[in-house]
């Protein structure tokens, strides 16, 4: 079967198109398993410097396609099921192995970004979108809830009042009213060449301290003070360690572009 899920990774930066362009790439189940499966293949890059995730046609994802679905019924139940060692199901991996790629993913987004679109938006580093771009947490609408780790990244970037509303209400927002609100951090005419851009920028800093960022922030952003900055000193040693750090420095003292070595080499 065709994957409709596309990757490819030139001068370290992966380009992840949703491609089923036809359907505004509403989510069936093997593009579920496809999305978590090269998160995980992507995970082990250690020469990826940055991920682009985007939708081919006219949107960036319409959401989970009920019909599609429904010719297979038995999947939701089972698709349910969490993977004991993750913690997440079928539903709930497609987004938040994105969490777990050790570099910056960044998503652009335009046309419809509904429901499980959303979701796996939220799981990106950074998002990118139109101004006209349309963004709600649509499965309110049919009587649901966000569950491919959409209450979680909710309320992470907006907080639990507006996180809550967004859920219950099922509102569209513009990509501008998206940006306003905080689900989106950039509006751009062009989101993929913006997109682009930043990840070409972040490959001019250390893969380990991009690292050891995204850990940070991700894992203890809301923990308390002092497991957060015993967390900090543990990043910081290991940087302070390691090679990418000497080559920054290095690089820097003598106004030329650092030549990191692989993500964790020593």
């Amino acid at each position: 079967m065709t994957s409709l899920i596309s990757c490819t990774v030139r001068d370290g930066i992966a380009d992840v198109r949703l491609d089923r362009p036809d359907k505004y790439n509403g989510l069936t189940f093997e593009m579920l398993r496809d999305l978590a499966s090269t998160a995980h293949r992507l995970r082990k890059d250690r020469t990826l410097r940055a991920v682009v995730i985007s939708g081919n046609g006219d949107a960036f994802c319409a959401g989970l396609d009920f019909g599609s679905v429904s010719k297979k019924p038995w999947q939701i139940p089972v698709g349910l099921v969490p993977v004991p060692w993750r913690g997440t199901n079928v539903f709930q991996e497609a987004c938040w192995a994105w969490r777990r790629v050790p570099v910056p993913v960044i998503a652009a987004v335009h046309g419809h970004c509904y429901g499980g679109g959303i979701q796996i938006a939220l799981a990106a580093d950074f998002r990118i979108t139109t101004p006209d771009a349309k963004w709600s947490v649509l499965e309110g609408k049919w009587g649901l809830i966000p569950d491919m780790s959409g209450v979680r990244s909710l309320s992470e970037l907006v907080g639990v009042e507006t996180a809550k509303r967004l859920t219950m209400t099922a509102e569209v927002l513009s990509g501008q009213d998206a940006h306003d609100v905080g689900l989106a951090g950039t509006v751009a005419a062009d989101p993929r060449a913006a997109a682009f851009e930043l990840a070409r920028t972040l490959t001019t800093k250390s893969p380990d301290a991009l690292a050891a960022a995204k850990r940070l922030f991700d894992k203890h952003h809301s923990s308390s003070a002092r497991r957060t900055f015993a967390a900090e000193r543990r990043e910081q040693v290991k940087l302070l360690l390691g090679r990418n750090a000497k080559i920054a420095r290095a690089a820097g003292l003598k106004r030329e572009a650092p030549q990191f070595v692989a993500r964790g080499t020593r």
